[in-house]
């Protein structure tokens, strides 16, 4: 067996010597038990032993995991290369005894049912109480993780929170333009108008973008504004649900005016010209430039951005309520979602179920979602007052989402339940405020949760639906930038998708969904 090169490191230097390790309560097993596992995590493409939270876990648990991942020299940063390397995995005939990974989901309901991973339902109910406490409580969720044959495969990684993004605006322009926080869409337009035309960085140059975004599918979704919808999750292009009917937003009504108003607003320059091309620096270089007056963006690193007031004399950049649409309607589309397509599954050759089970589980007690969280006590943060607290050092040592990947926290590829309360030690007063503001209004829909589909409903799914997505995108953007109109293409374009399968898509959509949540 394995020396633990990092224990007597931290028993000695932290506070992790704490009674739950005296009384061994989270012990799985008497002797060190070895597990191997694949780990996809999106910016740590194996999993590594040396991490401090890892370590812990062994301390605690008894249970050492072994890094044995296919394509750990794969890209996994994106969708395509998390995939192939979970492709190659299973091609290889080499399943580890766990494996996590981002959007582990569909990959495992697939191929758990053909065996190739070990079904939880029973595990769960005889060896989890943690996990089994969470379902009860959330039933919801528990029927979004199941597999078209009603089995559990994996363990989510469950997101805590709310709210995700919500609407910024330059309140430093507003105030020297004379403009009110805008209320209504009309409102608002008004605002990017005046952003555009009257010179509110005060450099003689009508260089003013008004409406900016670092992933473009987020002016998409300004049409929400004209009661339209875009994302039925915080997935793009998603499908939504509304009183347990599968839809799309990009077939209806009010996308359809939101289009037409937002082709309109990108010929006035309200739009950055370049929304479909900037890309991920658009936030960085328009707000550093003095240029950029409003987005929609996540709370807290957006927030951050006040740091400019230092070098932009009054800058000012905050979060304001969504305006309401002319029917009076205000929605925010994006929150956190409930239930992320993440997480770890146990593969068929593995000879001890019950004690990765119960592995599984120790990450849902109070003390393994602290260390999933937090990191390791007295190490990374400190228990003040029944609450866990970073350490001052930790969170001046850059950004924090950073700094708990580097020592084995907050991993995607693990299944756990995420704490709101690791990120608001790292929110600013600004962020703090938004959040504190979307609270006083009802502004969160419904998000879709996603189905597992049979083996015949995927084959529809697999032939419909990139295709009709792919033609739904590229009309979109070609409406907002003035080639074609919408009102005069939509019969065309409805026409087109009815062609492409779209009847039977949201047959099996509706069908999975009426299986999956007892429709």
């Amino acid at each position: 067996m394995r020396k633990l090169s990092l224990v007597a490191a931290l028993l000695a230097g932290s506070a992790i010597a704490t009674p739950a390790l005296a009384d061994g309560h989270l012990r799985i097993v008497d002797e060190p038990l070895e597990l191997t596992i694949q780990m996809n995590h999106a910016r740590y493409p194996i999993y590594e032993e040396s991490w401090p939270v890892e370590q812990a876990a062994r301390a605690l648990t008894g249970i050492h995991l072994i890094n044995d991942t296919v394509g750990a020299n794969m890209r996994t940063d994106e969708n395509t290369g998390r995939t192939e390397a979970l492709n190659l995995m299973l091609a290889s005939g080499n399943i580890p005894d766990i494996v996590g990974s981002s959007r582990i989901r569909d990959f495992v309901n697939q191929y758990g049912p053909e065996g190739a991973f070990i079904p939880l339902n029973d595990l769960i109910e005889e060896h989890a109480p943690n996990i089994a406490a969470y379902y009860e409580t959330r039933p919801d969720i528990e029927a979004a993780v199941k597999a078209s044959d009603g089995q559990m495969y994996y363990i989510p990684y469950l997101p805590d929170g709310k709210y995700g993004r919500a609407f910024w605006i330059r309140t430093d322009w507003l105030d020297k333009l004379g403009l009110d926080m805008p209320e209504t869409v009309e409102e608002y337009e008004e605002v990017l108008r005046a952003f555009k035309t009257q010179d509110p960085n005060g450099n003689g140059l009508a260089d003013e973008v008004p409406f900016f975004a670092r992933q473009w599918p987020e002016v998409v979704r300004l049409v929400t504004l004209w009661d339209g919808r875009a994302h039925g999750s915080d997935t793009y292009h998603d499908f939504l649900v509304e009183d347990g009917k599968i839809g799309h937003g990009y077939v209806g009504e009010g996308y359809r005016e939101g289009i037409k108003n937002l082709a309109r607003w990108y010929e006035e320059g309200l739009i950055d010209a370049e929304i479909f091309t900037r890309g991920s620096s658009a936030r960085d270089f328009l707000l550093s430039e003095n240029l950029g007056g409003s987005t929609h963006d996540w709370f807290a690193s957006t927030s951050g951005y006040n740091r400019l007031s230092s070098e932009i004399d009054g800058f000012e950049f905050k979060a304001f309520l969504p305006p309401a649409s002319p029917s009076g309607r205000r929605i925010e589309e994006h929150r956190r979602i409930l239930v992320k397509p993440d997480g770890w599954a146990i593969g068929h050759t593995n000879e001890h179920p019950v004690e990765t089970i119960k592995y599984f589980d120790f990450w849902f007690t109070e003390e393994g979602r602290r260390l999933a969280n937090f990191g390791v006590e007295g190490m990374h943060y400190d228990m003040i007052d029944g609450k866990a607290i970073f350490k001052q050092e930790f969170l001046d040592a850059g950004p924090v989402n950073r700094s708990l990947y580097q020592v084995g926290s907050q991993l995607q590829g693990r299944g756990y339940f995420q704490d709101y309360g690791y990120e608001i030690q790292w929110s600013n007063a600004f962020a703090l405020e938004g959040i504190a503001l979307y609270d006083t209004m009802d502004l969160l829909i419904p998000d879709f949760l996603g189905v597992a589909f049979t083996a015949e409903e995927q084959k529809v799914y697999d032939r419909t639906w990139a295709s009709i997505r792919d033609y739904m995108l590229e009309r979109q953007q070609s409406w907002i930038l003035g080639n074609g109109d919408v009102e005069e293409d939509w019969d065309e374009y409805i026409a087109q998708i009815e062609s492409m399968g779209w009847d039977e898509l949201i047959g099996v959509m509706q069908s999975a969904y009426d299986r999956q949540y007892g429709g």
